[in-house]
């Protein structure tokens, strides 16, 4: 079996790290070179995972035997990279979000879609057996009609000195990230469109409210639904534990999640992580058993392989360019209501 032979274009977002410490490993892929515009970085991940180090991105895009690239550099880079890396017939998996505006992303997507190149957005939620099985249970209908919705994702980031100081500090530069609410809360609004498909409106709040280090540390936005359904979502950088990430409300049962973000998946004992359901006519909830990752890394790194399965079997990515932009438009509504004080329309993706 050949091997997919992959290249790094900016090793800027750490998750990518995570993917290459999973491929070192596998049969069927091989990394190869890697280039950054910071040179130091870029140098020491390329010893680290025994990959070619290289100060021109020409030399990784214009490589014949590389099969595809992983794009991790700050967000604002996103689109620029992306079309060269299309435009070079190279495939791709690009680091969430997918860009700060939704220009870029029609860029983006246009420029994958006239090369032809298979395109993933890296989004771990979707590679998380228990987000699959949530899915799954409101796709069958089996909890009857969605009402509300109320999902948290959080991260203590900003309380670390080393990510506000350090290698990250981009993530909480307004021109190459905007601010953490569009750094993270994209996870969120990736599931919930996903579970539920587009929104139609949504009423934010967005600020910081316990640090001033970035443009802003925590969010609450209001979403409706067609067909009326609300959620909830949450999202902190400043959020040092929690549980029940994930209620859902249908007219027939109610679906618990207890773990599913940074500040909670690795902080609990075997016996309080579950995705548990309380059905209409029950008398008890409804235990659904899943092994228990050992923290966010491990969830992070399982991106890399149902990345490599779908793109060496042609496959449907598991969350396309098209995915990816619906969750930018939701966090770019939620930051316009933020600023505006209204409710606001999100804009629709022709998926």
């Amino acid at each position: 079996m050949s091997k997919t032979r992959i290249g790094v274009l900016s090793f800027a977002h750490g998750h990518v790290n995570a993917y290459c410490r999973q491929i070192v490993n596998f049969d069927d892929a091989e990394l190869v070179a890697a280039w950054d515009d910071n040179e130091t970085r870029g140098q020491r991940q390329c010893e680290t995972f025994g990959m070619t180090y290289t100060p021109h991105v020409e030399d990784v895009l214009g490589n014949p035997d590389i099969d595809a690239v992983m794009i991790a550099s700050e967000t604002n880079k996103h689109a620029d990279l992306c079309v060269a890396a299309a435009e070079a017939g190279k495939n791709i998996l690009l680091q969430k979000p997918m860009a700060l505006t939704l220009e870029d992303c029609d860029r983006i997507i246009a420029a994958a879609e006239k090369a032809g190149v298979h395109f993933t957005t890296a989004y771990q939620m979707r590679c998380d057996p228990v987000n699959q099985k949530m899915v799954e249970l409101v796709k069958s209908g089996s909890l009857g009609k969605i009402g509300l919705v109320r999902r948290r994702h959080c991260i203590p980031v900003l309380f670390n000195e080393g990510f506000v100081n350090g290698d990250s500090s981009w993530h909480i530069d307004p021109v190459a990230n905007k601010g953490m609410f569009m750094d993270d809360a994209t996870h969120p609004a990736d599931f919930l469109y996903w579970l539920l498909g587009q929104p139609k409106t949504v009423m934010a709040e967005i600020d910081n409210v316990l640090t001033n280090s970035a443009p802003d540390d925590s969010g609450i936005a209001l979403f409706r639904f067609p067909g009326g359904t609300m959620v909830d979502l949450i999202n902190t950088s400043v959020c040092l534990a929690g549980e029940n990430t994930t209620e859902i409300y249908g007219d027939q049962a109610v679906l618990i999640q207890n773990y599913g973000d940074a500040v909670s998946t690795g902080k609990h004992t075997p016996e309080s992580v579950a995705l548990k359901r309380w059905d209409r006519d029950g008398s008890a909830w409804q235990h659904y058993p899943f092994d228990i990752p050992k923290g966010h890394g491990e969830r992070i790194a399982a991106v890399a392989r149902p990345w490599l399965d779908t793109l060496r079997e042609e496959r449907e990515p598991f969350c396309t360019a098209r995915d990816g932009r619906v969750s930018v438009a939701m966090v770019l509504a939620a930051y316009e209501s933020a600023a505006t004080g209204r409710r606001v329309e999100v804009p629709q993706t022709a998926i």
